[in-house]
């Protein structure tokens, strides 16, 4: 049978009372024994019309609901990863106005973002925590907001004073994220911003956590900064050469990095240089270096 007429209600009139069951096992809707009455006839005719019209709106109005649950469902994702994206964007731009102030680019906070969702992945997170880290680590140096220029910009090494000065960027930074839990970026950020310095060994700051009980986003986010800073210029140093920088992670392992998360990314370096190179200090110097005109700047080791 058509598809247009599978719903149209069918009064069967017979004389024969013993097809009556299989009459309305093929599908009928009604049966009127002969001789029948056409008054009764009409009005079962039209209590079958009524149903049918009633049926025909139920599922016009279900075709007409789903419709709608699926525009809807759409505008909902699209405005929820708006609101990802904008928040993102805000970590993103609050990460850049403390960084701006020791002339770090916003390269970097890209660089660090990109860095710590990478290593998220390989170490097994969710993917919505990996999201959640990139997200929140620009927030880790937000901290350096409160610190004096007269220290932040020193181009020199940090005397004692200045050094412990220089450590409650980390609790500034945590207050700042404060009270922010119900929002997970935050949340995540202010985290990052207070455990990001903590060391494995236990002889990190402000609170000596060791070990797992640092937080494995600030596990995470020390790995990408001390990475990416080892490889940039900074007011009181120039940048050292991936070889070199390596050889330095490689031999903090277990004293400053958690040493499982350390060997991955050691083991997948490669992955991290090209983000470093997309994002980082060689993503504005691509020309040849001074050392050697035939290399580029992030393949010379002298650099």
């Amino acid at each position: 049978m058509h598809v247009r007429y599978r719903e149209i209600p069918v009064i069967v009139v017979t004389s024969e009372r013993t097809e009556v069951k299989k009459i309305l096992e093929m599908g009928a809707n009604d049966f009127m024994p002969k001789p029948y009455d056409p008054g009764e006839l009409t009005l079962r005719v039209m209590n079958h019309v009524r149903s049918k019209k009633l049926s025909d709106l139920t599922r016009d109005m279900t075709g007409v609901l789903e419709k709608e649950i699926v525009r809807k469902t759409a505008a909902l994702q699209k405005a929820l990863s708006f609101s990802k994206e904008a928040e993102f964007e805000i970590s993103l731009r609050l990460g850049r106005a403390a960084e701006c102030r020791d002339l770090v680019t916003g390269l970097h906070i890209r660089c660090i973002s990109e860095i710590s969702k990478k290593l998220a992945i390989l170490r097994g997170l969710s993917e919505e925590e990996c999201e959640i880290v990139r997200h929140a680590s620009p927030l880790h140096d937000v901290g350096k907001i409160g610190i004096p220029d007269r220290i932040l910009l020193k181009p020199g090494k940090l005397d004692a004073v200045e050094f412990e000065l220089m450590k409650t960027h980390s609790v500034i930074g945590g207050n700042i994220l404060n009270d922010g839990d119900k929002f997970p970026v935050i949340k995540a950020g202010r985290i990052i911003a207070l455990q990001h310095h903590e060391r494995w060994d236990g002889q990190g700051y402000p609170d000596g956590r060791a070990g797992a009980d640092i937080h494995i986003y600030g596990r995470i986010v020390m790995i990408a900064d001390i990475f990416d800073a080892l490889t940039s210029e900074r007011p009181y140093k120039k940048p050292y050469s991936l070889e070199k920088t390596f050889e330095i992670m490689q031999r903090d392992r277990g004293v400053f990095f958690d040493p499982e998360l350390l060997d991955l990314f050691m083991e997948n370096r490669t992955d991290f240089i090209r983000i470093k190179e997309k994002f980082g200090d060689y993503a504005a110097k691509k020309g040849p270096c001074e050392h050697d005109d035939t290399l580029l700047f992030a393949e010379c080791s002298a650099c």
